[in-house]
């Protein structure tokens, strides 16, 4: 029903940037809530960045003024643009699309994508 197909990822060095898309099929994207999250080897899924349905955009602390979401509704897309990257942004990162802002891998309604592998070098 519902499909999220993330690209983008790559490798980076340290300082560099990235732009990450989630493409959603079987939603339009604007009608609720959009996340990014990121999950290191060895270490629990986490929130990175989220948008409300209303516009909202929120981020975690350790990515607040580098990372920034936002929506291209033409193109049924999300994006996570990453700047000033270091190697604790090393992760997989994962799409998901729910009932709001933050809800995670133990959330109802949730649909995830299949994540990107985004890997900083120094």
């Amino acid at each position: 029903q519902v499909q999220l197909v993330e690209s983008g990822g790559g490798l980076v060095q340290a300082g560099g940037s990235l732009r990450l898309s989630c493409t959603a099929s079987g939603r339009t994207i604007g009608t609720s809530a959009m996340n990014w999250f990121r999950q290191a080897p060895g270490k629990e899924r986490e929130f990175v960045a989220g948008i409300s349905r209303g516009g909202g955009t929120y981020y975690q602390g350790s990515v607040q003024g580098r990372f920034t979401i936002s929506l291209d509704n033409a193109k049924n897309t999300v994006y996570l643009q990453m700047n000033d990257l270091t190697s604790e942004d090393t992760a997989v990162y994962y799409c998901n699309t729910g009932p709001y802002v933050g809800v995670g891998p133990d959330g109802a309604g949730v649909y995830w994508g299949q994540g990107t592998q985004v890997t900083v070098s120094s």
